[in-house]
């Protein structure tokens, strides 16, 4: 079993003796925690993620900042496991979806609709240090990462080298976990990228890395 396995294996069982309320209780405290974020209040589009089972909880924080008026993207699994992109338009347009997922039921905005986001709020199990965080597994928000970062270079390269432009025109990368999900170390492979923010109900944390 590789260390990344093992490392999910061991905080997935650590989730699974969390209770109802538990789950209830950290995601009212996320929510906000998360609201606070100063990327959030200047975003107009954010892409986020329907949690599921005992992940720590969006659906307050999803709800809160459409009522705040921010387009809120939400990923559609695809057959390759890439991520298509669709609008939150509130929990009763949620549909059941593959893999336990709960998905927008309207119209798919296609997989380069993330770029238009100025938060990416990503799922994991972990993140240590230095912002690397540990994933499911699936690979689904490794091409998401990437297209994002191809996305940042391009624009990076049209901006005039004497410009006060920001060259890195890339979101903001957030993760929402409970405390004991930061971690000394997150086995690492030469694509996984940092995160910019950690948000736990014990507090925020920010890394310098991109």
């Amino acid at each position: 079993m590789s260390g990344k396995s093992a490392l999910r294996r061991e905080l997935l069982a650590a989730r699974r003796l969390l209770s109802e309320e538990d789950v209830r209780d950290a995601s009212a405290v996320l929510a906000g925690r998360a609201l606070d974020l100063p990327e959030l209040a200047e975003a107009g589009t954010v892409a986020a993620y329907v949690s599921v089972g005992r992940e720590p909880g969006t659906r307050a924080l999803l709800d809160a900042l459409r009522e705040r008026g921010v387009r809120v993207l939400l990923p559609v699994l695809l057959p390759d496991n890439d991520l298509d992109w669709a609008a939150y338009d509130g929990a009763e347009r949620l549909v059941r979806a593959g893999r336990g997922l709960l998905e927008p039921d309207g119209p798919r905005l296609g997989v380069r609709a993330v770029l238009q986001a100025r938060v990416v709020l990503l799922p994991g199990l972990a993140v240590d240090g230095r912002g690397m965080r540990l994933g499911r597994g699936g690979g689904s928000y490794d091409r998401v990462l990437a297209r994002l970062e191809r996305a940042a270079t391009d624009a990076g390269a049209d901006v005039d080298a004497d410009a006060d432009a920001d060259a890195d025109a890339g979101p903001a990368l957030a993760v929402l976990l409970y405390d004991h999900e930061v971690v000394d170390r997150v086995p690492e492979e030469p694509h996984d990228r940092p995160v910019h923010v950690v948000v736990t109900p014990g507090g925020t944390r920010r890394f310098t890395g991109k």
